[in-house]
């Protein structure tokens, strides 16, 4: 067994690895910025922001387009829920000209409680997002979002006022819609398994379909990993599910940072792409002034009723394949501790490693130092 601890400057990275062997873009981006009473956005964002809202408008099904700056080729479909009425959205990027598929080459990614996958892990922050920097590596990757998130179905009760009917989309769902995305990616491509990357909730989601299904899983990546924690001031009565403001949502996903390092982490064009992308999967929502997405609310009834309570939504020492844990060292969301904690259970699997990114938020993905997070994955995939 080997074991080593080592810290970097503030901005580097802490590991310990344990081994075993345009228009209505810039109205929606100006009514954000009148909100906040900032007045509008500068020239350059919301041309920025506008292009990447209209980029995800447009994206059509089947859709398939080539990155000429790295001959990533990009295809939108959507697969069944395996529920009436409920498709989820899956985007796929690989290099050009891929013709062999293997599944230590093969990643799914999924997101957490807020923000879809496909405005986050494809998001393009300096012209490339997480998505395509693995693709560009050789790996043939997904990402998934869930029913009620992204470009997939929004469930029926989001039809109706939130307090008419209790929390929609809990674990024990979100985990059948990863199930249905992997059955299809491993069917697609003709493989028996493939790397997973869970961000968040994502990472309950993630171990416990690979604690389930040892045999289809190669490795697994749990970035801000969900684990016990004492309560919060969350209502005793939620509804189906919740709307939220970019602003706000900002504030949660940073909450750790100092905030005189807000703008410094997550510059003010990156907040306007990212905002354009993420109001974009709710044309309803958007309509509002502020414009609001709405997600829904089966996460936080989970956390009230097991998280908070301490019963696991699943179990690490179940974990059978390589597993790297990796946290920012300023998430308030999920702070290092209980990714420490994970990585104390997980027992049972062969490689075992945690990497704490220095000056990090939950939202590092979109931050200053994403690049940490990207290597030190691709790092963990590439062994």
């Amino acid at each position: 067994m080997r074991c080593s601890c080592s810290r970097s400057r503030a901005v580097g990275v802490r590991y310990a690895d344990i081994d075993r062997s345009e228009q209505n873009a810039l109205s929606a981006l100006d009514r954000v910025a009148g909100a906040n009473g900032k007045g509008q956005l500068n020239v350059s964002a919301k041309r920025s922001s506008a292009l990447a809202l209209c980029l995800v408008a447009l994206a059509g099904w089947p859709h398939m387009t080539r990155a000429a700056q790295s001959s990533i080729v990009t295809e939108d479909y959507m697969i069944e829920s395996g529920d009436p009425g409920i498709r989820l959205f899956i985007r796929n990027k690989h290099p050009a000209g891929m013709s062999g598929y293997r599944g230590d080459r093969t990643v799914l990614y999924v997101h957490g409680a807020s923000q879809a996958a496909s405005s986050t892990f494809d998001l393009k922050v300096d012209n490339e997002s997480w998505m395509d920097y693995i693709a560009a590596r050789g790996y043939d990757v997904y990402l998934v979002d869930l029913r009620g998130y992204g470009r997939s179905t929004r469930p029926p009760e989001f039809a109706k006022p939130a307090d008419e009917n209790p929390p929609v989309v809990r674990t024990d769902v979100a985990v059948r819609d990863v199930a249905a995305a992997v059955d299809s990616i491993l069917q697609r491509r003709r493989v028996g398994t493939l790397d997973l990357i869970g961000w968040s909730w994502g990472t309950v989601l993630m171990g416990r379909y690979a604690s389930e299904h040892k045999d289809r899983v190669h490795r697994l990546v749990l970035y801000a990993p969900i684990w016990l924690h004492e309560p919060a001031s969350t209502a005793s009565t939620l509804g189906a599910y919740r709307t939220w403001t970019m602003e706000a949502q900002r504030k949660t996903l940073q909450s750790g940072a100092p905030e005189s390092k807000l703008n410094e982490l997550l510059s003010p064009d990156a907040f306007a792409s990212w905002s354009a992308a993420e109001i974009a999967t709710d044309p309803e929502g958007g309509k509002q002034s502020p414009p609001v997405v709405r997600t829904p609310n089966g996460i936080y009834a989970d956390d009230r009723d097991y998280w908070t309570a301490g019963k696991p939504l699943w179990d690490p020492a179940e974990i059978a394949a390589p597993t790297l844990v990796v946290v920012g060292d300023w998430d308030g969301v999920t702070p290092p501790a209980r990714a420490q904690v994970v990585l104390s259970k997980l027992v049972n699997a062969p490689v075992r490693r945690l990497v704490q990114v220095g000056e990090a938020t939950h939202i590092v993905l979109l931050e200053k130092n994403r690049l940490q997070l990207f290597r030190e994955v691709q790092t963990f995939l590439d062994e």
